[in-house]
């Protein structure tokens, strides 16, 4: 059956770790990814893909922090739309030019996303996010003082910016994606979790300095897109329960009530696999199917024969 999915890559499908951020090694992850969405467009889906943009929006700001002197910085909203142009060059390109290959004529169309986001969203009073470059503590306390940051101590590795991640809202396109979708059109979009905006009281829009869950967002726009299935993609076939243990289990289809149990014992960690286990069952509550699973495993994953399958 034909079915409408959200594909959200991981940040292994744009950069490896500990791979040099070349131009070059990023447009070939992308491409073996878009590889492997196009066989799910072969099969007769229609696809919405979203992407993390991490290191990407680092090395943003990096360029932004080096080059200050020269030409003046942008702000990281500014530095989240310009990832999410670049990014979705490479994968507009790739996954055209791998449609082609499978002789599958397909409209396939980036987008720059906003997603709105409440000012008065609890983060943005203890941000907690670390991005951008590392700094001495002389130096992350000075540029607190000249540019009003937040600055933390990041593991015993130095001293970053942290910024609030509020919840998103609302994606400002999803009617727009819905209406290209459901005229079998590929859409890429709000990558990095979208551009966080926020409203003001009169209606009109400002960029705010925020970082948005890319697996929140996700499930954010397969919600408002009315698609029929959410896959989370990340770098294990399964999710685990007691992982890491002589007893370790993966799961394979499993209900809502029993997701919703291993999550009361404390199964997903707040740092990997909560956000996307989060995201999982607030999909399966509306009725939809949720995935998590491999890139190697997408396509058949799709089809209900590997992955993490949730259901109500």
């Amino acid at each position: 059956m034909a079915e409408k999915v959200v594909i959200a890559l991981g940040g292994n499908a744009i950069l490896q770790p500990k791979q040099e951020a070349t131009y070059e090694n990023q447009y070939e992850n992308v491409r073996i990814s878009t590889e492997i969405i196009s066989k799910i467009v072969k099969n007769g889906h229609t696809v919405i893909v979203t992407h993390g943009n991490g290191p990407q929006v680092g090395n943003i700001l990096r360029q932004n922090e080096e080059a200050k002197d020269v030409v003046p910085p942008f702000p990281l909203d500014v530095c989240s739309a310009e990832s999410q142009g670049f990014i979705g060059y490479m994968m507009e390109q790739t996954l055209k030019n791998e449609l082609n290959k499978l002789g599958l004529n397909r409209e396939v169309v980036s987008m720059l996303t906003q997603t709105e986001v409440n000012p008065k969203d609890p983060a943005f009073e203890d941000p907690s996010k670390p991005i951008g470059v590392f700094y001495s503590e002389e130096e992350a306390k000075q540029l607190a003082e000249e540019k009003g940051w937040v600055v933390k101590e990041d593991a015993g590795r130095g001293w970053r910016r942290v910024v609030a991640s509020p919840e998103p809202k609302s994606i400002l396109s999803s009617p727009t994606i819905k209406l290209l979708t459901d005229n079998e059109v590929i859409v890429i979009a709000s990558g990095g979790g979208g551009i966080p905006v926020a409203r003001e009281k009169d209606g009109s829009l400002t960029g705010i300095e925020a970082v948005i869950d890319k697996d929140r967002s996700a499930f954010r726009l397969a919600e408002e897109s009315k698609a029929d299935v959410l896959m989370i993609l990340t770098d294990v076939d399964n999710v685990f329960v007691n992982y890491g243990k002589p007893d370790q289990k993966a799961l394979g289809c499993i209900t809502l009530e029993e997701a919703k149990k291993y999550a009361d014992e404390g199964q997903f960690s707040a740092g990997s696999m909560g956000p996307k286990m989060e995201a999982a069952m607030k999909f399966a509550e509306m009725g939809g199917r949720a995935i998590i699973c491999s890139l190697g495993q997408a396509d058949l994953a799709v089809e209900g024969k590997a992955g993490t399958q949730i259901t109500k």
